[in-house]
């Protein structure tokens, strides 16, 4: 029933976090819409500001020019009516200006076609308009004042003057026209942001709404889920005491069993053992009887006998003889083990330098007749534990990494730690022939070897390394690859419970 109450929560709380965010996710794609509508806006704003602006200016400018034609002929009346050069210098200079005046007028419209074929036609009856005033000037400036006059009544000048203050006003119109497409396009995108800010606020209302009732109802799932384990709570302690007895009592049993097992195999290995050598010694008298017989009466030896004397024997036994020292050692394992597994662990401070040196220097031997050398990275970080498990444990990993160093390359074997909150980590390193990824595993089990089986061992030492860091509340695992070298990293508490554990 527990385990099906924890599987219900797990499930629900996957379920409202896929749910929870799922719901984020909506609502953040509605608040990065929102931003670039708001930016769109932005940018549509400033362009049409920008265009409000452009228009004013045109219409400035044709304001302008609109004036000085103005500014000139009124000067020019002013000089034929008083024939005075102030009103010529007047006029001269107003006129100066007009070039560009409608310059101003060609660049400002250079993007759009209609502006620019009227100012062509503005340009043709500003010309033409010019020709007749400076016709009238040089009559005035000459003293032909009635001449002037007449020509001034007889010019067109009463048609070309409203002629240009027609196409000036049609200019504005289309300044006017073009303003309000822009205010119309301007109006739309204001229009569809707040649309979109509408629609936004809506989704965002319903994810707050969702995420709301989902919060409620895990809440209520929650709280009725925890009601339930207080009700567990209480025997629960209890329900843990006796799965932990049980335990032990089935380790007690296990380890009973192997050292039973164990001890009873070495009775009938024993005597295997003795008549084996019963055997070795008859094999002796056997042959030496066919080797007198042969040399008095050779035809009743056959050579069937002659090679069950001389090598079928010896060889068979010598098979029997294998196996059974193999057998022995193995029996020998499996009692150190089961009697490791009964030991109580003592913990107490070590001096983790002083003591890879120590193991260092029992190996040393082998060390130099490999060629290596083996480094420790001082100061390795002390620790708290059993003292004859640490030992077994780095002799095992060390007198490995030096047994299996690849030949022709000069070996290394380096010991590194550190320490991280309550845990210490501990490397041993090498540049050995390395360990097959699929083996990483297969190393650690009882009687498992890797790769060539060129070096003396059953496959004992890992096992036994792993037991004994499970029983210290660590772990230790291997990172290799072949012909690089193999690194076994060993993770221990920094300080191991100072009541003797079983």
């Amino acid at each position: 029933m527990l385990e099906r109450l924890f599987t219900r929560i797990g499930g629900t709380s996957r379920s409202v976090s896929r749910w929870l965010v799922g719901l984020m996710v909506i609502g953040f794609a509605s608040l990065v819409l929102t931003g670039l509508s708001a930016a769109w806006l932005s940018a549509r704003t400033q362009d049409h500001t920008s265009w409000i602006n452009h228009t004013y200016e045109v219409e400035l400018a044709i304001s302008q020019a609109n004036t000085l034609v103005e500014q000139a002929e009124t000067t020019r009346r002013g000089y034929i009516l008083s024939d005075q050069p102030t009103y010529l210098d007047i006029y001269r200079r107003t006129t100066a200006k007009l070039p560009a005046a409608l310059q101003r007028i060609g660049d400002l419209t250079r993007d759009n076609p209609t502006q620019q074929a009227n100012l062509r036609k503005m340009r043709a009856l500003i010309d033409g308009l010019q020709a007749q005033r400076d016709r009238t000037n040089a009559l005035v400036t000459a003293g032909q004042l009635d001449q002037a006059r007449r020509a001034f009544i007889t010019d067109t000048d009463a048609r070309q003057m409203p002629a240009i203050r027609a196409l000036t006003d049609e200019m504005r119109r289309v300044e006017e026209r073009l303003l309000a497409i822009r205010d119309a396009d301007q109006q739309a995108s204001v229009q569809a942001f707040y649309l979109v800010l509408a629609i936004a606020g809506i989704i965002l209302l319903l994810v707050a709404v969702a995420s709301l009732v989902t919060i409620l109802r895990y809440t209520r799932d929650l709280a009725a889920s925890r009601d339930t384990l207080r009700d567990f709570a209480d025997s629960l302690e209890e329900l843990v005491k006796e799965r932990t007895a049980d335990l032990s009592r089935a380790n007690e049993e296990i380890q009973r069993f192997a050292y039973i097992v164990s001890h009873d195999l070495r009775s009938p290995l024993v005597n295997v053992m003795g008549f084996t050598a019963e055997l070795e010694a008859a094999t002796t008298t056997i042959a030496d009887l066919i080797e007198r017989a042969e040399q008095a009466c050779p035809d009743i030896v056959t050579q069937e006998a002659r090679l069950a004397a001389r090598e079928d024997l010896p060889e068979a036994i010598g098979f029997i003889r294998t196996s059974t020292q193999k057998m022995d050692r193995l029996i020998n394992a499996i009692l150190k083990l089961s009697r490791e597994g009964r030991r109580l662990i003592a913990p107490e401070a070590i001096d983790m330098d002083a003591l890879v040196s120590a193991i260092g220097e029992t190996l040393q031997h082998a060390i130099k007749d490999r060629g290596a050398r083996l480094v420790i990275e001082s100061p390795l970080p002390d620790i708290v534990s059993d003292r004859l498990a640490i030992e077994q444990i780095f002799s095992n990993l060390i007198e490995n990494a030096v047994k299996y160093l690849q030949p022709g390359r000069p070996g290394l074997v380096a010991v590194r730690g550190s320490r991280d909150g309550a845990r210490v980590t501990y490397e041993i390193e090498d540049n050995g022939r390395g360990i097959d990824p699929r083996d990483h595993q297969r190393v650690f089990d009882l009687f498992r070897r890797s790769g060539n089986q060129d070096q003396p061992g059953e496959g004992i030492g890992l096992a036994h390394v792993r037991a004994l860091a499970y029983r210290l509340g660590g772990i230790v695992d291997v990172q290799s690859d072949l012909g690089k070298g193999a690194t076994f990293r060993l993770s221990l508490p920094a300080r191991l419970a100072d009541a003797p554990t079983r």
